[in-house]
């Protein structure tokens, strides 16, 4: 049982990151008329960010949260 729950919660986190993917495109498809291939592009790198951070800092997940937004955005 620990496994279906824990194989759960695992899809809801990557559906939940697949949704937001999604729906960036949706948005800026819907608003500029133009497909944004760096979208993408700017999710990975904010990921990556909060990987880097994690590990190379300690932080707690929401000090990581904050630092990754910030990153993202500068790049984006």
């Amino acid at each position: 049982m620990n496994v279906f729950l824990q194989q759960l919660i695992n899809g809801l986190a990557v559906g939940s990151i697949y949704a937001v993917i999604a729906l960036g495109y949706t948005m800026v498809y819907g608003i500029i008329k133009l497909i944004n291939f760096a979208h993408g592009e700017i999710m990975m790198m904010g990921a990556y960010f909060a990987f880097i951070t994690v590990f190379a800092t300690g932080m707690p997940f929401y000090m990581v949260l904050i630092v990754s937004l910030v990153l993202a955005a500068m790049l984006g």
